[in-house]
């Protein structure tokens, strides 16, 4: 994570980053995500972010206590963690709206008097708004509160 941050703090795409570090995108990915990095891309990304490599795995590894000024605290990883759900919810809406527009066309033009496209409207429709849900954590219908609840109820009293 304080690879993201570093990244993120410079404004450069995972592209940039790796075309200046001399990684594969697929490399500064998978550190993001927290693998560990090897000796190599660590003096790579050193480099890059002009620290020594000291620096770096000092970073990585105060970043579980967070006592440092250039580590991740967690309401920074759970925020970038929710910006990149952000992100694929939305590319999940944009390739729901064309598609689904797209066969639309497909299917005024070629059958009009029989309409179609509503079922992989709905169904993918279904699926998109489980993706709103699991993102935003709308309230779950049967989710832990409810169960709660519904103890307490049998019990007559607090947990």
């Amino acid at each position: 994570m304080i690879v993201r941050k570093l990244r993120l703090q410079r404004g450069w795409s995972q592209d940039q980053l790796a075309t200046m570090s001399g990684l594969s995108v697929r490399t500064v990915q998978r550190i993001e995500r927290g693998q560990a990095p090897g000796l190599e891309s660590l003096k790579a990304l050193a480099a890059v972010f002009e620290l020594d490599i000291s620096q770096l795995q000092e970073s990585e590894m105060r970043e579980a206590n967070m006592e440092s000024g250039t580590g991740v605290t967690r309401e920074e990883r759970e925020a970038m963690e929710f910006v990149q759900g952000l992100k694929g919810f939305y590319g999940h809406l944009i390739s729901y709206v064309l598609v689904i527009s797209l066969l639309w066309v497909i299917n005024l033009v070629t059958s009009p008097g029989h309409i179609w496209a509503w079922w992989p409207m709905l169904g993918w429709g279904i699926g998109l708004m489980a993706h709103a849900f699991n993102l935003f954590k709308l309230p779950k219908l049967l989710g832990p509160d409810w169960e709660r609840r519904q103890i307490e109820r049998r019990l007559g009293r607090k947990l």
